[in-house]
């Protein structure tokens, strides 16, 4: 039987966007470097480390000390994630297997969702720039959720592909989404774009690239083998 005519529609897969689809840890460091002075912030490499993969709302709390002002927040948060968009715009590209791997896993029906901390704008930007919207059932931000390693958006994004997580992995580079999948329940996939294995090693899985992954590695862990 060719894989093209296995069904796994019982299981999916929900995706980090930066880090994972696509390297944007310099894009966004850039952005905040761009923005955060004219509101007499800063964010250096470390902390930038830090933080990358929780949303604006808890970076800025660790910045600040205390949770900012909803005003503020709104106001910080529009004029980075717009210069992040200008600066992605024409520049994104896949990382290594990503978009073979999306292939493989639709063309053996599993169901896939984006699940990023990023604002609903930019996963649609990048979506539309790299023409990837056709494999998957949903696109979810937890801009406006708890952030990760809340387990907030892996959770909504089962919902919406109408999957238990008991059903569904997570794949992630960032420490903060390897434990929100796990307190999600989930299965999780550790890709070393931004951290290194050591500390992914909550992950059930930890791969260099999504070139060392494979549809077969993630149907083992759903099935426990």
């Amino acid at each position: 039987m060719k894989m093209k005519d296995y069904d796994l529609s019982q299981y999916g897969v929900l995706w980090d966007l930066d880090g994972v689809l696509i390297e944007s840890s310099q894009q966004h460091l850039e952005s905040w470097v761009n923005v955060l002075p004219r509101f007499g912030l800063t964010m250096s490499g470390e902390l930038h480390e830090q933080t990358f993969g929780m949303n604006n709302r808890e970076i800025l709390t660790i910045m600040l000390g205390e949770p900012p002002e909803a005003d503020f927040l709104r106001r910080v948060s529009w004029e980075k994630e717009s210069a992040f968009r200008e600066i992605i715009k024409g520049t994104v590209e896949p990382l290594g297997g990503a978009v073979e791997l999306l292939e493989q896993l639709s063309s053996v029906k599993v169901r896939q969702a984006i699940a990023s901390s990023a604002p609903e704008e930019n996963i649609r930007v990048v979506v539309e720039e790299l023409q990837i919207g056709g494999y998957f059932q949903a696109l979810v931000s937890g801009h406006d959720l708890p952030a990760k390693p809340d387990p907030a958006v892996y959770l909504e994004a089962a919902r919406q592909i109408e999957l238990g997580p008991e059903a569904c992995v997570v794949v992630e580079d960032a420490v903060v989404g390897v434990h929100g999948a796990k307190k999600a329940g989930m299965r999780a996939v550790g890709v070393t774009t931004t951290h290194a294995a050591e500390a992914l090693q909550g992950a059930d899985l930890v791969v260099e690239s999504l070139l060392n992954l494979s549809v077969g590695d993630i149907v083992h862990l759903l099935r426990n083998d």
